[in-house]
């Protein structure tokens, strides 16, 4: 036998307005304010222990941010150990640091490209002039005093010429 749907029209009690909030018929139990306040407890209980962890868990994030900053320190200075290795590299070091050149080259050495000259006083003497002191006796006097003072070198005083050195 086949059953038959029925419908059943459904209508709003002629008393009750319209427009009821839908909080106006909900029904609270005690199961659910139990429920309620023990999820509310939970919360109160565990947020200082989520505080400390979220904490934590930046501090970590921070850490590794420096471990690997550390690490690519690391890896520049064994690359350049590693360029140490290089009999060329030392060559070119050697050749631009310590201007060593090989017999027979010719190099050309810039002192200071970037001098400017002052334009005012640009006036070049053409008769020889003598130095006004003996270079002889202050490198002596120098090295007498040096060797035989107690004084720091910041309050050591030439006899030539009665100031700092």
């Amino acid at each position: 036998m086949a059953r038959q749907s029925r419908t059943v029209p459904v209508a709003l009690p002629a008393d009750a307005p319209a427009s009821t909030p839908w909080f106006r018929n909900l029904q609270v139990s005690g199961f659910t304010v139990t429920v309620f306040l023990l999820i509310v407890g939970a919360l109160i209980v565990l947020a200082p222990s989520l505080r400390i962890l979220v904490e934590q868990q930046q501090e970590i994030a921070a850490l590794e941010q420096r471990v690997a900053e550390q690490q690519a320190v690391v890896d520049e200075l064994q690359t350049d150990i590693d360029r140490w290795q290089d009999p060329a590299y030392i060559e070119a070091q050697a050749r631009d640091r310590l201007l060593y050149v090989y017999p027979g080259d010719i190099t050309y050495l810039v002192v200071d490209d970037g001098m400017t000259i002052d334009e005012t006083d640009t006036t070049v003497s053409t008769e020889i002039q003598t130095t006004r002191i003996d270079w002889t006796r202050a490198l002596l006097s120098s090295i007498v005093t040096a060797g035989l003072t107690d004084l720091p070198a910041d309050q050591l005083v030439s006899p030539e010429f009665g100031g700092a050195e």
